[in-house]
């Protein structure tokens, strides 16, 4: 019996999820699905130019296992393009990596994810006394 997947923690969501070749109606294209992992995994690596033994504590998988999901990742982009088939970002399983934050002035908290930056001012009072309630990641 196959092991269940285990969730993979991703950092970001794909702001673009669909790619295709220019100049060719969707209807005649053929369609490689990347998942998420597969999106965070060649984020982490060749965007923000981590170690694979730092992307894999990352995304919560042993170093083999994110290995080759970049690979897997690689292979499909590679094919995508060579090929001039449509490649659509989606599905996977996953959990989407959020930061938490404390307004000392309303006492407000609230959530954000994960490589979007320290957030300049409450977004509920626009205070500024705001701290990271926590050094670890929560997932959600």
């Amino acid at each position: 019996m196959v092991r269940p997947k285990k969730q993979r923690y991703v950092g970001k969501e794909p702001i673009i999820d669909y790619f295709k070749p220019r100049g060719i109606p969707i209807r005649d294209l053929e369609e490689i699905n990347l998942t998420k992992e597969e999106y965070e995994a060649l984020r982490l690596k060749e965007i923000e130019n981590y170690s694979q033994v730092k992307c894999s504590e990352l995304m919560n998988v042993s170093q083999p296992t994110y290995s080759r999901v970049l690979d897997s990742a690689r292979k499909k982009i590679t094919d995508a393009i060579v090929n001039g088939k449509a490649l659509k970002i989606e599905g996977g399983v996953f959990k989407l990596v959020k930061r938490k934050f404390k307004c000392f002035d309303c006492k407000s908290e609230w959530m954000i994810a994960f490589g979007t930056g320290r957030p300049n001012s409450c977004p509920k009072c626009e205070g500024l006394d705001i701290q990271r309630v926590s050094l670890e990641k929560i997932s959600v």
